[in-house]
């Protein structure tokens, strides 16, 4: 790992827990809702809502990886069908994103990031659509690939080769970190990069995946395995 000269680093489930947060993002935005657009309520429970989120999602699938594009067009479809509109989409948006970004991050991480930030291009890519500067860590990253901004989302090479080309190393000096075995490891080694996979559960690595180059517990592991004191 001493040619190493980027790392590129997942969010969710790697630096934080999502699903907790994504929870309680979507309950805030249903009471919400319930407040100040009673209707929507009225006429959808949580399940109910999920189940166009699934039909938005099949009737769109070139655009899975957009999934700013996939709530707007759920809260345009239930606000319509309310009698609302879409007005209110923007605000909704504000107030899922508020507890979106209220994340709880793992013990180690920060000490972590600062001491790569260092010696590395540090460089966030991600699925998701957390926001660093909302957190109140952007500081600690060079550059942020998001599916979005890449027009594909994990495992597909093109969101490995932007972040490589953000780095400006070559892909065998880029080493990304992960908690996913397929999105984020197999992905990252398709894509020609050294990878290390964050097993925080003490998980069974898939079979069907070549192993990564190194695996660890935890982010905070890292700085001493690439020779940081």
């Amino acid at each position: 790992m001493n040619d190493i000269r980027t790392i590129t680093l997942d969010l969710d489930d790697t630096l934080w827990a999502i699903h907790p947060v994504i929870r309680r993002a979507e309950a805030r935005l249903y009471e919400w809702l319930g407040e100040f657009y009673p209707n929507i309520t009225e006429l959808y429970e949580p399940a109910d809502i999920r189940e166009v989120r699934s039909q938005v999602a099949a009737e769109f699938s070139g655009s899975a990886h957009d999934l700013t594009f996939l709530r707007r067009t759920v809260l345009s479809r239930v606000g319509t069908a309310a009698g609302y509109g879409t007005e209110f989409i923007n605000e909704a948006f504000r107030i899922f994103d508020e507890v979106r970004n209220d994340v709880d991050i793992f013990p180690g991480v920060i000490p972590a990031l600062e001491a790569l930030k260092k010696r590395f291009i540090v460089i966030a890519v991600t699925n998701g659509n957390a926001n660093l500067t909302a957190i109140g860590i952007d500081h600690l990253f060079d550059e942020v690939v998001t599916a979005i901004k890449a027009g594909a989302a994990k495992p597909s090479p093109q969101v490995f080769e932007m972040a490589v080309r953000l780095g400006g190393a070559k892909a065998k000096e880029t080493l990304h970190v992960g908690d996913h075995p397929r999105l984020d490891v197999d992905g990252a080694r398709n894509a020609g990069l050294r990878t290390v996979w964050v097993n925080r559960n003490k998980s069974v690595w898939p079979d069907e995946f070549d192993l990564p180059d190194i695996e660890v517990t935890h982010v905070g592991e890292l700085p001493g395995l690439l020779g940081e004191n």
